[in-house]
Formats: C-alpha cells, sequence, structure tokens
C-alpha cells in the first residue's frame, strides 16, 4: 500500500490501536481524543498538526516527523523522541504528561513546555537554548551535558540541574528554584 497524503482532516476518537493510522504524510489536521497507545506511528510525517486529548503512551515513532506539531492536554509516557527525525523536528507541548520520555541528543531549541509533567524525562546532550518550561514538575528529570542557555525556568518545580554539568548561560531562574541549582552541595536553604 502506498503512503497517503492527508490535508486539514480533523480524526476524532478514533482509536487508531484497533485500526492503525495509515502510513504517509499528514498535513494541518487535528487529532481530538484519539487513542495511539502503542500504536505504530514509525515514519509518518506531521506537519502542522495538532493533538488535542490523545493518548500516545508508548507509541514507536521511529523515524517520524514532527514539524510545528502542538500537543495540548495528552499523555505521552515512554515516548522516544530520540528516535524521530531529527529534520524540522519542532513541537510544543501545553498541559501534557510527558512522563519517562527521551530527548535524548534532541535538537528543540525554543521549544515551549507549559504546565507539563516531566517527571523522569532524559534530556541527555539535548540543545534546549531558549526553551520555556513554564509551570512544569521537572521531578528527576536528566540534565547531563544539556545546553540550558536562555532557557526559563523560572516557574517550574523539582529540577535538578549541575551547572557544572550543563551549559546554563543566561538562563532564567527564580529565587525559589536556586535549591534545584546547589542541589549537589547538599546546603539547608531556607525561606
Amino acid at each position: 500500500m502506498s503512503p497517503i497524503f492527508t490535508s486539514e482532516q480533523v480524526f476524532e476518537k478514533i482509536d487508531f490501536t484497533v485500526k492503525p493510522i495509515s502510513k504517509g504524510e499528514y498535513e494541518d489536521c487535528c487529532f481530538i481524543q484519539c487513542q495511539f497507545t502503542e500504536s505504530d506511528v514509525k515514519n509518518i510525517r506531521f506537519t502542522d498538526c495538532t493533538f488535542i486529548g490523545c493518548n500516545l503512551d508508548k507509541a514507536k515513532l521511529a523515524g517520524s516527523t514532527f514539524n510545528e506539531v502542538v500537543f495540548e492536554n495528552c499523555s505521552m509516557t515512554e515516548l522516544h523522541f530520540d528516535t524521530c527525525n531529527e529534520l524540522l523536528f519542532t513541537v510544543r507541548f501545553r498541559n501534557c504528561e510527558l512522563n519517562h520520555s527521551i530527548f535524548y541528543k534532541r535538537k528543540i531549541k525554543k521549544t515551549e513546555f507549559e504546565n507539563c509533567r516531566l517527571k523522569k524525562v532524559d534530556f541527555t546532550e539535548s540543545d534546549l537554548a531558549g526553551s520555556t518550561f513554564d509551570t512544569c514538575d521537572l521531578e528527576h528529570a536528566v540534565f547531563e551535558n544539556t545546553i540550558l542557555e536562555k532557557a526559563d525556568f523560572r516557574s517550574s518545580y523539582n529540577f535538578r540541574i549541575d551547572p557544572d554539568r550543563n551549559r546554563i548561560k543566561k538562563a532564567r531562574f527564580s529565587i525559589y528554584g536556586l535549591a534545584g541549582l546547589l542541589d549537589k552541595y547538599d546546603l539547608a536553604i531556607e525561606s
């Protein structure tokens, strides 16, 4: 079966675990309350698409393209964004749960994470320069050799970032987040 091209379509409440999504390219499409749990989304191209209230937990993303894609109110645990097509990888997340997902070595400058749960997310060796983490829970998120220059963490919490092991020049933090930068020193910080 040859790949399809789908443009300006709305897919609502479709269970892609029962009837798999067709391979091909989706442009300007909206997926609303669709079920992708553990689905094969490999090598599919999404351009200017929006996912609202979808469940993508453990979906297989290898080779997929996400170009100017917005995820809102989605469950997206254990996703391997590190296996996606790196070319044109631009995403935004609002009110999403991304726990245990992997962004290893992903170049995602100026990415917006708004009100997201990012527990145990792996950002090792990623380029997050200029990204915004607005009211995000970063408990046990891994930042190792990560570029965080000009990133904004002012309203986020539970993060642990070692300034000696990451590039954080001109990153923004609130006074309440300083403990997350000093964690390795085992200090008792009081307000």
